[in-house]
């Protein structure tokens, strides 16, 4: 080997090494935090009162915030290195990203209204239609220019929410506008736990028209199906399913706090921190260097039924949540 094949060789591994170094750095999971200091600390700053619905809109400015402004920025649309090769955090994010669409629109179809002929709130509209750009979008208008957009309408939200000058911008807790954000997440968490089942390969009977002797489909579908997460895909539908936890666990969260009376009232607080409590498990630390995928009942661990379990018992409290909440 000649002494330019050296220096060229040695360069390629500090490269490599450099990129692998970031890459880790870029990959490192965010912490739970508490977003009800973080909602009275940006109150203080911005001299804004807490008021019904504050909390909740902070928390959802600040997921969006950190899709953009965290460690390497948002990666789901990167098409350099070592963004390009990633996949767990892209994956995280698309599970992130995923929940904050869904809050928006309940937001902007329920929180914000009064009844179903109210308008709709013009600022949660335009949050709302922004996040739903493609998160592969790098172009004009990149992902991250979109999002952007997003927090300064929720901002300008917030800001009238607390103001006596918009009274068009409301915030109201009421049990039913909470059943349709649950009944959202009821089936979000239902898919996730059906999706991370699938990393051992399950044989499931269809029960899609199950209960309902007049129900119909458009195609015929087998009576069984035997499904499993391809292997290269397994580690990417565990960090979105953890990605998506780790939004809900917050959102939750926020809402305990805007939703404080509703709960009271449907004695439902209980249910509430028992599904918060489900989720926090989720984001438990893992000290492996890479996820296990060994039978249900291997010699290997398998991280992704560990996940599934905390993830249904989540769902299971939900549902019987919005049971309460249906009661008079």
């Amino acid at each position: 080997m000649t002494k330019k094949s050296n220096w060229i060789f040695t360069i390629s591994i500090l490269v490599i090494l450099t990129l692998w170094g970031i890459s880790i750095w870029w990959s490192w999971m965010p912490p739970i935090y508490n977003v009800k200091q973080r909602a009275i600390d940006t109150a203080k700053q911005l001299k804004q009162k807490m008021v019904p619905g504050y909390t909740t809109t902070t928390t959802l400015i600040d997921m969006t915030e950190w899709l953009i402004h965290k460690h390497g920025g948002f990666l789901s649309n990167d098409i350099s290195p070592p963004g390009i090769f990633m996949d767990n955090m892209p994956s995280f994010e698309y599970g992130v990203l995923e929940q904050i669409r869904d809050l928006s629109l309940v937001m902007r179809l329920d929180f914000s209204r009064s009844q179903s002929q109210s308008n709709s709130n013009p600022d949660l509209q335009t949050a709302q239609t922004k996040l739903y750009i493609s998160r592969k979008s790098w172009t004009l208008p990149s992902s991250e220019q979109q999002y952007s957009e997003a927090v300064t309408a929720l901002k300008q939200y917030r800001a009238h929410l607390v103001s006596h000058d918009y009274p068009n911008a409301q915030f109201y807790p009421r049990a039913d506008n909470l059943n349709e954000w649950l009944r959202v997440i009821e089936k979000s968490l239902g898919s996730m736990s059906q999706r991370l089942s699938a990393s051992v390969g399950q044989e499931r009977f269809n029960v899609d028209l199950a209960s309902d002797t007049t129900a119909k489909q458009s195609t015929k579908t087998p009576a069984e199906e035997f499904t499993k997460t391809p292997w290269l895909q397994i580690d990417n539908v565990f960090y979105e399913s953890r990605g998506a936890s780790w939004a809900i666990l917050h959102f939750l969260n926020a809402i305990e706090i805007d939703f404080a009376d509703v709960l009271k009232k449907k004695k439902a607080t209980a249910s509430m921190k028992q599904i918060i409590r489900d989720l926090d498990y989720t984001q438990t630390q893992i000290w492996t260097p890479i996820l296990l995928n060994g039978s249900g009942f291997g010699i290997l661990a398998n991280h992704s039924l560990v996940m599934a379990n905390y993830i249904s018992r989540a769902n299971a409290s939900i549902i019987d949540l919005r049971n309460l909440l249906k009661q008079g």
